[in-house]
């Protein structure tokens, strides 16, 4: 565990981190493609320390709507809020700013190739000009905590695709951020090592109580998340005792662009809807 990871804070926003206000507010967005509708009438809220795990089949729409939260396409209707700001109506410079405080794991990782790993998780810090001896201090610190500290002079073509994912991990959060997405960080892995992800994310999770949006294909992955914490003596990330929940994690289930369900994982899993008991079985 690195625990200064924890508490050497990005710059602070005008949102204090301790703030009732919710981190993400979408508020009855829709977005179409090609006539196609994509979301229609997305709206739910994200709150402080909250994990949000955003499940639902391929092609619903789970990775337009993340995009959306990051600023990155804009909706046709309705808004979003992150940290109090409009980012559907946001100047790109204005959006540059904010993304300082967003960490972003892709799918396919979306390393630079030519760029070894150390430069490729000090890529932002590069970008902000900060000292190198600090650049490099961060850079350890992040890689591990993701367990690849030795991996620092190596290229993305020298790692395994779950190694690759770890990497991205480590670029996500090296410069402390207010909110995660993390666009299916399991997607494409082998069992074993997808669980070796989702324990990275459960840490990042417990230690730093980072805001986060998680999407998922893998129901063993989402319920993963919802019942096992990290210890912070052993180290090692367990399963909650007597069947228990984390409370911080919330779902959101999206089925052909609608929402289909917004609450706790009990209320998942106890939930009378026919197509929710189907595609949870």
């Amino acid at each position: 565990m690195t625990p200064d990871l924890a508490q050497s804070g990005s710059a602070t926003l005008q949102q204090p981190s301790d703030s009732q206000e919710p981190v993400v507010v979408v508020d009855d967005i829709s977005i179409t493609f090609d006539v196609k509708p994509v979301l229609q009438n997305i709206s739910f809220t994200v709150k402080h320390g909250e994990t949000r795990i955003i499940l639902g089949p391929a092609g619903g729409g789970k990775s337009v709507l993340m995009k959306l939260i990051n600023g990155l396409i804009k909706p046709d209707s309705g808004s979003i809020h992150v940290f109090g700001e409009d980012v559907s109506h946001m100047r790109e410079v204005d959006l540059f700013k904010l993304r300082s405080h967003i960490g972003m794991v892709f799918q396919e990782s979306a390393l630079f190739d030519s760029l070894s790993v150390g430069d490729n998780v000090a890529y932002r810090l590069h970008e902000d000009r900060l000292p190198e001896e600090e650049v490099h201090t961060r850079v350890v610190e992040a890689l591990r905590f993701v367990e690849l500290e030795n991996t620092i002079e190596k290229f993305p073509s020298e790692l395994s695709g779950g190694m690759r994912r770890r990497v991205s991990i480590a670029r996500a959060i090296i410069t402390k951020p207010d909110l995660i997405l993390y666009d299916s960080p399991t997607g494409g892995l082998d069992p074993i090592t997808s669980t070796t992800i989702v324990d990275l994310v459960i840490k990042q999770r417990d230690v730093t109580k980072t805001t986060s949006l998680v999407i998922t294909h893998r129901l063993q992955d989402a319920f993963l998340l919802a019942r096992n914490r990290f210890n912070t003596e052993t180290g090692k990330v367990e399963q909650i005792p007597g069947n228990g929940i984390d409370d911080s994690t919330k779902f959101l289930v999206i089925n052909e662009g609608k929402v289909v369900f917004d609450g706790t994982t009990e209320e998942l899993v106890h939930s009378p809807d026919p197509w929710l008991k189907e595609y949870l079985s």
